[in-house]
Parts: C-alpha cells; structure tokens; sequence
C-alpha cells in the first residue's frame, strides 16, 4: 500500500474512533459503550478463547460457502454468456433467485435439510450464486471472438482454451465477483448461524442481543471486520492490482 494511502486510512480510521468516542462519552449510556470498553472486552474474549473459536468456525464455514458459489458461479456464468439460447431460458431463474430474500432461503434451507452444517452452506451458497453468475456472464459476453478464433485455428484443446484464453479475460470479472462477495457472504452467514446454529459468530452475536450485551457484540464485530479487511488487503487487494496490470 502506498505511503500516502496508509496515512489517509490511518486518519480516517483516527477520525472514526475520535466521532464514536466523542459520542459515547456525550452520550453516557450503556447501548454505546466507548471504543476503550469494547477493546477491552474484545481482548478478554481472545484470551478466554471463546472469540478465536467461533471466528474459526465461521471462516470455515465462510471458505467452503466463497469456494463452492465462486466455482459454481464462475462455471454456470461462463455458460450461459456463451450460448445465448440458454441464457435467454435461464434468465428469469436468475431473476428470481436475485429477488429471494436470504433470510426466506435460510429458513427454506433449515426446513428441508434440517438445522445441520451441510443446510447452513447450502443456504449460504444459493444466496451468493446468483451474483456471481450474473457478473461472470456479463465477462464471458465481452470476450474477445478474435482470440478465441485464434485458437480454434491453432487447434487449442479445450482445456488450453479455458486456460489460457477465457479465464485470463475473465479474471477482473472473477475478482469483482470475489471483492463484493466476500463482504456479502459473511453477512449471510451471521444470519445462518443466528437462526439454526449452536456455534459461530452469528450465534454468540444473538446470544449477546438477548443478554443485552453490547459492547460484546462490537467486539465481536470488530473481530470480524478486522479479519476481513485483512483478507482484502493481503490477498484480493493484490490480486485485483495484477488483473489491472495491462492498463
């Protein structure tokens, strides 16, 4: 990260604890606790070992769901931007899956499959697909016809094909998709684990709500936000720079 990016950042997030300070201390009550008090907790629950246990069951469940609906979006995306015949078929299916409301497939998804983990992943994953299909479809409609010809003149197989001439096109397509995904995703699970689940951030976050207990809930939400903002700026960050490159 630039120099002066990191200071920018670095003022804003200053500026941010500064207002949420100022507030809670005008404010003197219990539903806004101080950033100090919510550091301070944030702390005890790391070193209790509660915090870093549910957060690993939820980036677990966080990686297979961002795996599974990358994949399958990616695939079913392609696909139906290549042949227009079968995007006009399934157009109003994805219409309609976009408009579900999450929490009504998280409820559908416990009913049919029970309130086990593979109901929790399903529910995460048909949330998420639709979005990845949509914007893959939209890059697999603007792929260059010269270089696929290109290929088919050279004899690429298949698979050659995918690889070298489709997926790099695609590829800012793909980080998109996994940037804002990434971000909706753990959203939708904190749902899933608040409704049908005995473990995870989502469930220790709705036993807090019923305790009252908010200045553990911003730790925990902080503790989340933390580690997805790290995962933005270590790993998709740096990979969406290299799908910029050729600019």
């Amino acid at each position: 990260m630039p120099r002066s990016s990191f200071l920018n950042s670095t003022l804003s997030l200053g500026l941010m604890l500064l207002i949420w300070q100022l507030t809670a201390s005008t404010i003197n009550s219990p539903v806004l606790p101080s950033p100090l008090l919510v550091f301070n907790n944030l702390l005890n629950a790391i070193q209790t070992g509660e915090l870093p246990r549910h957060l690993g069951i939820t980036l677990y469940r966080l990686t297979i769901s961002f795996f599974l609906a990358m994949f399958l979006g990616t695939a079913i995306g392609l696909i139906l931007g290549r042949h227009k015949e079968l995007n006009l078929f399934f157009d109003s299916w994805l219409i309609i899956l976009l408009n579900v409301p999450a929490l009504v497939t998280i409820i559908l998804c416990y009913i049919w499959f029970g309130l086990v983990e593979t109901a929790a992943i399903v529910a995460v994953v048909i949330n998420k697909l639709p979005n990845v299909i949509v914007t893959i479809r939209e890059g697999a409609r603007n792929l260059d016809t010269q270089l696929l010809e290109m290929a088919s003149a050279y004899r690429f197989s298949p698979a050659s094909t995918l690889f070298h001439v489709i997926l790099p096109q695609l590829y800012p397509y793909i980080m998109a998709s996994a940037r804002t995904g990434l971000a909706l995703i753990w959203k939708i699970i904190l749902v899933v684990e608040m409704l049908g689940r005995s473990d995870g951030m989502g469930f220790q976050i709705h036993l807090f709500f019923q305790l009252f207990d908010i200045t553990s809930i911003l730790a925990y939400t902080v503790s989340f936000i933390i580690i997805i903002q790290l995962i933005e700026v270590a790993i998709l960050k740096p990979l969406d720079q290299r799908s910029q490159r050729w600019k």
